[in-house]
């Protein structure tokens, strides 16, 4: 069944539907013409009971009433003449309608036929179309396969020659490989004949002249190491030394503080020794006391108008000394008041704590931190490394840090974080196991700082191998900071041992006569002997030394090794 017959299908249901909507409007028309006639009735029947009801009235009167009722009778009469006039103008105007709808109704039809028939039309040239198209894709289609199969014809001629030819050559490989093998057993036979006449022509079988041969170029090999070594060395201090030095010399310059070196002990001045006594308290009650509740030591001695406080936790010590000083200044010591005086002490060392933080992050120029770590920051207001003040050595270090970074070319910020929050972890290591690195970075990881920092805390000294350049340029501002001059200070003991170590890591070396440790340790002179070691020998000489040194000590700053090599020649003139 095609399209055209489905459209005439849906304009013949459409007209049957127009035509039963005509005929159902004539057949309510016809209704209300029915109505309207019944309404005439009962109006006539109405008019005839009251004429009966007249007559009734009118027999009753007599003869005085006649004439109503005759009036009666041709109202009746024009009544009916109504009725039968009304309907019949029913009649006529319910036709009047139908045949109306009856021409309505054609015409609609005649319409959906009309636009059923071009309906079909569009839809028939639609589909014409269509099929133009579909097969003209079928053409195309069909021209492309035969083109494919064209080109996959060429190919397999093509894959068919090259086969041939890759056959030929194989055959050819085949005959030069068999003519090279010849070739090759023939040279080895040869150099074989030639190895038997060198050895037997030197003396030296072909294991000791190849023993001797590596030895004479290993030799050789390493001279030119030397050469090349040292002018690559001259080269690297004629670019780079200078920039370093500035770079840091710069750096310490702009930082530079002075500093002032501290203890694990706390002097407190009396106004007199009478004040010692009321300390002590009764059988040493207050002492008692004032050690249990502080955690410090109190020493009481012959010094004059002096205590001396020992405590190894620098935070309590002060505490403690601030106790100590209010007792004093009030006059009333014993028990009870001295648990009072140490919460408010305790509290007011805290306050200071916190000051001291909040004005070191200021002057470093950091404004977002853990509140913890900052608490943790404030504690080494009284904590010294070497003697010198924790706290201030961060801030030293984060400017430092900030100046080589920005000399450097990087993030500024964040190599000035890193630097200022390396010793964080000295503020638990009396509290917590470990290097006080790794406490520190755990401590930085716990609080959300980033892994850049972490990292730069762990590996600052070496726990953890440095991965980054800010943990390069943190090693570098921490080294800057502790080991310029007056910064640190260390016991004779170790200052000595490490200046014997020098000596003899200098001294255990081939061909050196004496080694002379100088300028406190920061240079070593090391004099050899000319004639067991040339001048590429002692650049040699000077770089294993340097090189051991880094390896085995510990030092502040930079040591210099300096190779002396020189000749004598002494004549007597007689």
């Amino acid at each position: 069944m095609t399209a055209p017959y489905w459209v005439l299908v849906v304009a013949i249901v459409v007209l049957g539907a127009l035509v039963v909507a005509g005929l159902l409007f004539g057949a309510r028309a016809l209704r209300q013409m029915q109505s309207d006639r019944a309404n005439a009735q009962e109006r006539e029947e109405q008019a005839v009971g009251a004429a009966q009801a007249k007559v009734a009235d009118a027999n009753a009167k007599a003869a005085s009433v006649r004439a109503e009722v005759a009036a009666a009778k041709a109202e009746a009469t024009s009544a009916r003449a109504e009725a039968r006039r009304v309907l019949e103008d029913a009649h006529s105007e319910a036709d009047t309608i139908l045949e109306r709808a009856h021409r309505q109704a054609e015409a609609d039809a005649e319409q959906v036929r009309a636009a059923a028939r071009r309906s079909g039309e569009r839809e028939v040239a639609l589909l014409n179309a269509t099929a133009k198209e579909q097969a003209a894709e079928v053409e195309r289609r069909a021209a492309r396969i035969d083109e494919r199969e064209r080109l996959h014809g060429d190919e397999v001629e093509r894959l068919v020659e090259r086969e041939r030819r890759l056959a030929t050559q194989d055959a050819d490989l085949a005959g030069r490989e068999s003519a090279l093998t010849a070739r090759e057993a023939e040279i080895t036979k040869q150099e074989e004949q030639k190895r038997r006449e060198l050895e037997r022509i030197a003396s030296l079988t072909a294991e000791a002249a190849r023993a001797e041969l590596v030895a004479d170029i290993e030799a050789q090999a390493k001279r030119e190491a030397a050469i090349m070594v040292r002018d690559i060395e001259s080269d690297a201090k004629n670019t780079a030394d200078t920039r370093a030095r500035r770079i840091v010399v710069d750096a310490i310059q702009r930082i530079a503080s002075e500093q002032t070196s501290e203890s694990v002990v706390s002097v407190l001045h009396l106004p007199s020794d009478e004040m010692k006594g009321r300390i002590i308290g009764r059988e040493g009650r207050n002492i008692r006391a004032f050690e249990s509740v502080t955690g410090v030591n109190l020493i009481i001695d012959d010094t004059p108008e002096a205590v001396l406080l020992s405590c190894f936790d620098p935070v309590r010590r002060e505490v403690g000394r601030l106790t100590l000083e209010k007792l004093v200044l009030d006059g009333r010591i014993h028990p009870h008041r001295i648990e009072e005086v140490f919460d408010s002490a305790k509290n007011e060392v805290d306050r200071l704590c916190d000051r001291a933080a909040e004005e070191a992050l200021v002057d470093v120029g950091i404004t977002d931190i853990h509140p913890e770590l900052a608490k943790l920051l404030g504690r080494l207001r009284y904590r010294t490394s070497y003697g010198q003040n924790v706290l201030k050595h961060l801030v030293e270090t984060a400017h430092i840090a900030g100046i080589m970074a920005a000399e450097l070319g990087l993030d500024i910020p964040s190599m000035k974080r890193a630097a200022f929050l390396h010793d964080i972890g000295k503020a638990l290591t009396h509290e917590v196991e470990g290097s006080h690195a790794l406490i520190g970075a755990d401590l930085a990881r716990k609080y959300g700082e980033s892994e850049d920092v972490v990292h730069a805390i762990e590996a600052h000294h070496n726990e953890v191998q440095p991965q980054t350049i800010e943990a390069v340029l943190t090693q570098a501002a921490d080294a800057c900071s502790g080991g310029r001059p007056g910064a640190r200070r260390e016991s004779l003991e170790a200052y000595v041992k490490r200046l014997e170590r020098i000596e003899e890591i200098a001294a255990g070396k081939v061909g050196v006569e004496k080694v002379f440790a100088m300028q406190a340790g920061r240079e070593i002179r090391v004099m050899v002997r000319p004639e067991d070691i040339d001048d590429i020998g002692a650049a040699v000489l000077a770089r294993d030394v340097a090189k051991q040194i880094e390896e085995e000590l510990t030092y502040p700053g930079q040591i210099r090794v300096t190779v002396v090599r020189e000749s004598r020649v002494t004549e007597l003139a007689r």
